[in-house]
């Protein structure tokens, strides 16, 4: 059975004014190791006594799906024009994402890469290393 059908049951108990202890028997004994847990009996019960009226999953703030937004490219872009000697930490912590986020950021979208302790653009490594 699924989450939300044991809170329906659950639910029809809270209404039909059982107490948690024979909620969490009654399921048990029906529904065995698949019931859920006292603890979770006892958070739905508080819930429904605050109001709650809603037995389906509420929605979540969470982290955004995608963190690499224009502005946050063209704020890297910025930094590493202003200080080309900057570590991947210094940019993560900066811009308030993870360092792995900021190597793809690096690579992918603006095509640079570490040479001589510097960011350079991909299309400069062949001519520097000519000069050099």
């Amino acid at each position: 059975m699924e989450k939300s059908e044991f809170r329906v049951l659950i639910k029809h108990y809270f209404l039909r004014k059982k107490t948690i202890t024979e909620t969490k028997e009654k399921l048990d004994k029906y529904y065995g190791d698949s019931a859920p847990s006292i603890s979770m009996v006892k958070k739905w019960f508080t819930e429904f006594r605050c109001g709650r009226t809603s037995t389906s999953d509420a929605e979540r703030s969470g982290r955004p799906k995608e963190v690499i937004t224009p502005e946050i490219v063209d704020k890297i872009h910025e930094m590493i024009l202003d200080d080309r000697r900057m570590k991947v930490r210094e940019l993560a912590h900066a811009v308030g994402i993870s360092t792995e986020r900021v190597h793809h950021i690096l690579h992918e979208y603006l095509y640079m890469r570490k040479l001589s302790a510097r960011w350079v653009p991909r299309l400069l490594n062949s001519t520097i290393s000519a000069i050099v």
